[in-house]
């Protein structure tokens, strides 16, 4: 009972970041909804469903759900953000050394996971 409370209240939390990074350009909004589509596939039917069959949300949470999906587009703006973001940390702040070089890794592994999955499902 707690764990499926708990799961409710992190989907809630990610659905409501989501809805703000529609509206604020350096928000993210699709990692938000898969944790929440995540949480609600173990936690809630009605809302896993609901999620799912939204009207804004659910056509790329049903591409990522059924064939692991990433647009091309996704794909180049996630990976141009990161790159910018990288650059920026090292070039134009003080950043110790250690810490935009792990940016940098993280980042990277990120990237390659986003270019692995494929781009348009299966026909």
């Amino acid at each position: 009972m707690v764990k499926r409370i708990a799961l409710l209240g992190v989907g809630w939390i990610c659905v409501a970041l989501g809805i703000i990074g529609v509206v604020v350009p350096v928000m993210p909004t699709t990692p938000f909804m898969l944790v929440a589509l995540w949480c609600f596939a173990r936690s809630s039917r009605h809302f896993h469903a609901w999620l799912l069959h939204h009207r804004l949300f659910g056509p790329p949470l049903q591409s990522w759900e059924r064939h692991g999906v990433i647009p091309p587009t996704t794909k180049l703006v996630s990976v141009g953000a990161m790159t910018a973001s990288v650059v920026y940390v090292a070039g134009f702040t003080d950043a110790p050394r250690f810490a935009w070089a792990s940016m940098a890794v993280v980042c990277g592994l990120t990237a390659l996971f986003i270019l692995s999955r494929p781009g348009r499902p299966p026909e």
